[in-house]
């Protein structure tokens, strides 16, 4: 995949209370133009959702406006001045919500719990992707899916591959652990689901792009 999972972990910065306030303002602030970029796969990905739906990484709760409202939400959110916006974007669109202060790589959920999990623009910055794969397994019912919309590296040898290798050591730092150069595609269609569908697309950003979409399915 073009990096060790094992040498990857959070940035002292990251962890900094000041600095997840500042991220978590800023976040909340509005849309980002990735945001307004995907919001039709969104509510391709999202309209078919139905009971117990957990989300990594929500952030301030942009996706919370294209799901269904009758659903069970459940937050997974490191970063605790997140919270408050979660709470306020739920109750906005009448989702019952649960909001925990946890990481993916060791969700709070029962064996065979939830339904659907979701991560959009977050698994760039989970710590260790096999660990996170496994509890996302875990936690899905049988036949239950993973649905995600994410950015991934650049093909090898290209000019924005070369761009995003350059830029990651510091891309990490300002863009809460953030790895743009991750070949998320392979790690995905390595994770022991039954079946994966995905698809490869471009939008107009530089470094946080290609991406891909997709869901995968556990085995029923």
């Amino acid at each position: 995949m073009g990096f060790d999972d094992a040498t990857y972990r959070p940035c002292a910065c990251c962890q900094a209370v000041w600095y997840q306030r500042i991220h978590a303002l800023w976040r909340a602030r509005g849309k980002t133009k990735c945001d307004a970029l995907i919001a039709q796969r969104k509510r391709i990905y999202f309209e078919s959702l139905q009971g117990n739906v957990l989300e990594i990484g929500p952030g301030t709760g942009p996706n919370l406006s294209y799901y269904p409202s009758d659903i069970q939400w459940i937050g997974i959110e490191p970063n605790q001045y997140m919270h408050p916006y979660l709470k306020q974007a739920a109750a906005q669109h009448k989702i019952q919500a649960q909001i925990h202060c946890a990481t993916a790589e060791q969700l709070p959920n029962a064996d065979a719990s939830v339904d659907a999990v979701v991560s959009t623009m977050a698994l760039c910055t989970v710590t260790r992707l096999a660990d996170t794969f496994n509890e996302i397994l875990r936690v899905l019912k049988p036949g239950g899916r993973f649905i995600f919309i994410e950015h991934v590296a650049a093909p090898n040898g290209t000019a924005l591959r070369r761009i995003q290798n350059m830029a990651q050591p510091l891309w990490h730092v300002v863009y809460a652990g953030c790895y743009p150069n991750r070949e998320l595609w392979t790690a995905i269609e390595r994770a022991g689901f039954a079946d994966v569908h995905l698809e490869h697309f471009r939008l107009p950003i530089l470094v946080e792009s290609p991406h891909i979409a997709g869901v995968a399915i556990k085995h029923g």
